[in-house]
């Protein structure tokens, strides 16, 4: 078969971002009169962002900020922002964030050169601060709109929002390997915590974390491709392996008026994780501690006079603590301190539950074998908790409403797909953003008593979609050898090719925490698999064990061992489509990224005979060389769990390899180094197995230069064609 792409699918659109459908509007937030709706859009259907109001009364759209000098761009950022949008995994540029204060109609806008706010969605953009030499790192209003908290050179200031001199806050860690306000590598990599700092509703004091790094190893990335060496050839990052060091973190509280610090009382133990933080309403902060081995969780809430806690909570499980943010104090005055809503896995499944002010049970909110995605708010007035959750199955996600006093869930959105919720600050409407394998994402304004559609904000349909002629896989379902259920997805070839047995190409991540197969339109953009169908191959994706929303048991099959339940399951997903007569047994290959990269090796060295040929991108090869909380929290320490470490590892099964193996990895991947693929290479080269090596000397974990990326296509569906061919060669 040639490799001349079809016509009406160039091979370019691949590596296309945004991707077919995607270029809609994002941050969405009701103004704080709940009149408008504002959001972060690019009406040209790319990367380039700019701030939009819609006014739900007139049904108006306005363009509130265009970016200055273009914005943020990839080339005009500093290295600490190049960093964070790594860990946000964020593409787009332009406007990139903005904010409300919570009262009044003061609206914050971060530019790369500095801070901007404007005093309304009329008002003109004006400079309030200018950003200097040194990057301006995660500014946000005080509660009151009156000040803006930011993060510059490690140090916490505020500003006052009409401009004016910063206030240093903190002292001490400039320069000296400590930050404060800024939420360590793993924080923002791991644990789903973006930020350093947080505002009592009062707006007098700020609670912060201090990070210490200093005894960290330093782990230096070098830059190769560049044409020069010296300044900004080389990165140093202090990066926990597992089983070492971990950053130390305290908590403390200053006023926002200056002064000393209070330190909360975190307990003896140093080595743990400072999940979250939350100011209560009445003026205690909350904090929730993970025990190094993330079987423990610790809701603590402290006198932030004097540092003194008193654990309220205490969550166990033998198997592993899962972080969410489905922590809400009432703020119903109460003589106990407040009822709170919190969720737990205790019965396999994360649901919610009301508790009283001395952290004592009241009731369970919701219950049964599916989960709940997350808390979209509560109305105490009315004793409404709103929330989405996968009862509908495990590929769909809606919006629910339960009393607080008890009472059956009643579903809200009623399209099938999955939903993400923004409620108005009156409980009276709410936004959905809703999208299926059969409907592109759109926004729309509802009635939160019934669902009811009260305006269409976005609802365009992107023009690719029909020109590439995108099909939407099937969802499938099958047994594996133990006999549970496990979802999967099929591109099938266009008609021409025929009825089948397919050269075939599984898309894998595999991984935890993650979920592939879903009635949403994510699936629709899995480009490559998009493209390579067209090519004749069948292109097949399954949720093996251990991914996400299916429940702490399924989830838990692979504690302690990783790589083998997995393989296991795809070996099953492969013989399933043998035997539906789809797949060719003798030319099946598969590719993957990041664990999907570890996946894809580990399937081709682990079942030689049903895997002839892997692309593995970025693979994780041995996990001692990954990050603690991620890496520990599925295998324990190396030292605890030597032996499942060992079996984990891809280089224990190369000598099985008998199919072909391209390797892929940027050079200054600061996630997966590339010291996993070096690994890797030499225990390939030490069992004599033959291997490809594609290299990106510019790129971190994901290539950003679109260039790079047609070209990485190109290799991988020349890679595919010459060593399973296509249904056209049978």
């Amino acid at each position: 078969m040639s490799t001349t792409d079809p016509a009406s699918f160039p091979i370019e659109e691949v590596a296309r971002f945004p991707l077919p459908g995607t270029a809609i509007p994002g941050a969405l937030a009701f103004s704080p009169d709940n009149r408008l709706v504002t959001y972060l859009f690019s009406p040209e259907g790319g990367l380039v962002r700019q701030l939009y109001a819609y006014d739900t009364e007139t049904g108006r759209e306005q363009l509130l900020v265009s970016p200055i000098d273009g914005g943020a761009s990839e080339e005009n950022l500093s290295l600490e922002e190049k960093l964070r949008r790594e860990r946000l995994r964020q593409r787009e540029v332009g406007v990139t964030q903005y904010a409300w204060a919570d009262t009044g109609s003061r609206i914050l806008v971060p530019l790369p050169d500095g801070l901007y706010c404007a005093e309304g969605p009329e008002a003109p953009l004006e400079k309030i601060l200018d950003a200097g030499q040194s990057p301006i790192l995660d500014p946000r209003f005080s509660p009151n709109g009156r000040w803006i908290a930011f993060v510059q050179e490690s140090e916490l200031y505020i500003v006052p929002a009409t401009g004016g001199d910063p206030r240093q806050l903190t002292h001490g860690a400039r320069g000296n390997g400590k930050t404060n306000g800024l939420a360590e590598f793993i924080a923002q990599e791991e644990m789903g915590r973006s930020e350093g700092y947080w505002w009592s509703k009062d707006s007098k004091y700020i609670a912060f974390a201090e990070v210490d790094e200093r005894h960290i190893p330093v782990y230096r990335i070098m830059h190769l491709g560049k044409e020069t060496v010296g300044q900004g050839a080389q990165e140093d990052h202090r990066y926990p392996f597992a089983g070492e060091a971990n950053a130390r973190v305290r908590l403390g509280v200053i006023p926002a008026a200056g002064g000393d610090a209070v330190w909360m009382d975190l307990g003896p133990d140093e080595d743990i994780y400072l999940a979250r933080v939350d100011w209560l309403p009445d003026g205690r902060l909350a904090a929730q501690i993970e025990n190094r081995e993330q079987t423990q969780l610790d809701l603590v809430v402290f006198d932030p006079s004097t540092g003194a806690g008193q654990t309220l909570l205490r969550e166990t499980n033998p198997i592993w603590i899962n972080l969410h943010d489905m922590f809400k104090h009432l703020k119903t005055p109460r003589e106990d301190g407040g009822n709170f809503i919190w969720a737990s896995e205790r019965t396999g499944f994360r649901h919610l539950s009301l508790y009283d002010g001395e952290g004592q049970l009241i009731r369970p909110l919701t219950q049964g074998s599916w989960l709940v995605d997350a808390l979209a708010g509560v109305d105490e007035e009315r004793g409404l908790v709103y929330f989405t959750a996968s009862k509908e199955g495990p590929t769909e996600s809606h919006l629910y409403v339960v009393p607080l006093n008890g009472g059956e869930p009643r579903q809200i959105t009623a399209e099938p797909g999955f939903h993400a919720i923004e409620l108005d600050r009156t409980f009276e409407r709410f936004l959905d953003t809703h999208q299926s394998l059969a409907s592109p994402p759109s926004v729309t304004l509802r009635s939160l008593a019934d669902g009811r559609e009260l305006a269409a904000i976005h609802r365009q349909i992107d023009p690719r979609i029909k020109e590439l002629g995108l099909q939407s896989p099937e969802i499938v379902t099958l047994q594996n050898s133990d006999g549970l259920t496990l979802y999967g997805l099929i591109y099938r070839p266009p008609a021409e090719f025929g009825a089948g047995p397919f050269p075939t190409i599984v898309n894998v991540y595999g991984g935890p925490s993650n979920q592939l197969v879903i009635n949403s339109w994510r699936p629709i953009t899995y480009m490559r698999a998009q493209y390579l169908s067209k090519l004749g191959f069948l292109v097949f994706v399954l949720d093996n064990r251990g991914s996400d929303r299916r429940g702490l048991e399924f989830e838990a099959a692979i504690k302690h061992n990783l790589g083998a339940i997995e393989v296991r399951d795809q070996v099953d997903g492969v013989r399933w489509l043998v035997d539906q007569g789809l797949a060719d047994p003798g030319r099946v290959g598969i590719y993957g990224w990041s664990y999907g990269g570890y996946m894809a090796a580990m399937c081709l060295a682990q079942a030689p005979d049903i895997f002839k040929a892997a692309v593995a991108g970025a693979p994780v090869s041995y996990f001692d060389g990954y990050d603690t909380h991620y890496t520990e929290h599925y295998l324990g320490t190396p030292q605890a769990n030597p032996a499942g470490y060992q079996q984990s590892s891809v280089q224990a099964h190369v000598s099985g390899i008998r199919g072909k193996l391209l390797l892929i990895h940027g050079l200054i991947d600061e996630n997966v180094h590339f010291r996993h693929t070096a690994r890797l290479i030499n225990a390939l080269i030490a069992a004599r197995v033959p291997y490809e090596l594609f290299l990106f000397p510019d790129e971190r974990h994901g290539p950003r230069k679109e260039g790079d990326r047609i070209y990485m296509e190109e290799r991988i569906r020349d890679f595919f064609v010459e060593n399973l061919g296509a249904a056209a060669d049978r």
